[in-house]
């Protein structure tokens, strides 16, 4: 059904460098539209490409817009946009230290964004492929990109209506919800959980909250285990977290995805105490392995775990341990992992998207 379509992810510089939910998104998706017959290129966007090789360009990651803006205006190709609109204003506003939390609380969203741009390029931290993104502007060229899709693809229906609100915006919008690999991530009820094992897995940064997390939980009865490495630029962020953090907590580092599953496997909570979520693909994958979940009660998760989830205050930490105690004492839900496994997997976000191109380009 989909052979001869030549699809090209063209995404941000540091996609591999400093490895995040899109970065699993972008690979996963790859992956399982291949098998479907979908041909697939993932680009970075600094990178020189010849669009004649392709039917159709996918972006990602629309807070990055001046990834974007150059390709869409040099390729004069349909293209489509996987959005993945996050709101870091929480945190930025109210939450974030030194000089940059100054200037941001009398900011905007929009001009922290632009002005996180700027920064990230000066201090050679990432590519600014279009200097037009300097004069237009974060909003306008957010705006331009979106009213130019063919195609929009959100993961989340709460996603597309902040798309709505913040940009006004009329392009038709797909909800496509993340996934988790369902070849890896196999649960096996016949191992024991450890009732005091509380996993967080995330990368180790300011908006994943794990400075309140470990006030949380420093010198109770429960082991906490931080699987993850920290942001580039967030090294100070991380040797804090490790100051103050108690003999109860331990920090493992990032591990691939094949060596998470036996954690996965004996814990009873995991945990993302995140200023914001889509969902945590790490609670996807948590919560398919028989854990109990604990997540933000910002962002777009309720949409994802209804009433399955134990949810929490990110700037609370009597809340989170609340919540943390919850989950502990809780049996575990079957209803959890069939839900995520019947709406919640690669396989069928690839599916989905492969009829999409499938439409636009007959």
């Amino acid at each position: 059904m989909y052979a001869n379509k030549k699809i090209v992810f063209i995404t941000r510089a540091t996609l591999y460098k400093v490895k995040g939910g899109d970065t699993f998104q972008v690979l996963q998706t790859a992956r399982h539209l291949e098998a479907l017959g979908v041909e697939v290129d993932i680009r970075l966007t600094h990178e020189k490409i010849d669009y004649d090789n392709y039917d159709l360009l996918h972006f990602f990651n629309i807070i990055r817009p001046a990834d974007i803006l150059f390709h869409i205006r040099k390729a004069h190709k349909p293209f489509v946009v996987s959005t993945m609109l996050i709101d870091y204003t929480g945190y930025d506003k109210h939450h974030r230290k030194g000089v940059a939390g100054l200037i941001f609380r009398s900011l905007s969203a929009n001009t922290i964004e632009y002005v996180k741009t700027i920064a990230r390029f000066v201090r050679g931290k990432d590519k600014l492929v279009t200097w037009s993104y300097l004069w237009e502007g974060h909003k306008r060229a957010i705006r331009e990109i979106l009213s130019g899709a063919s195609l929009l693809f959100s993961n989340s229906g709460l996603e597309h209506k902040r798309l709505i609100e913040e940009y006004n915006i009329l392009t038709e919008c797909i909800t496509i919800p993340n996934g988790l690999d369902t070849d890896l991530f196999v649960y096996d009820d016949k191992v024991e959980k450890d009732s005091r094992l509380i996993l967080c897995v995330a990368r180790i940064e300011g908006i994943k909250n794990q400075m309140n997390l470990i006030r949380a939980l420093n010198n109770t009865s429960y082991r906490l285990l931080i699987i993850g490495a920290h942001a580039p630029n967030q090294y100070a962020y991380y040797r804090e977290c490790r100051r103050m953090a108690g003999p109860n907590v331990e920090f493992i580092g990032h591990l691939p995805q094949n060596e998470l599953v036996q954690y996965y496997q004996r814990a009873k909570v995991h945990i993302l105490p995140s200023w914001f979520e889509t969902c945590g693909l790490s609670s996807l994958e948590a919560g398919a392995m028989g854990c109990n979940i604990v997540v933000t009660d910002k962002g777009y998760t309720k949409e994802y775990y209804e009433d399955f989830a134990f949810y929490c205050d990110p700037g609370h930490p009597h809340s989170i341990l609340n919540a943390v105690d919850r989950a502990a004492r809780a049996g575990y839900s079957p209803d959890l992992r069939d839900k995520i496994l019947s709406n919640y997997t690669w396989r069928q976000a690839a599916a989905r998207i492969a009829a999409a191109y499938d439409q636009l380009l007959n």
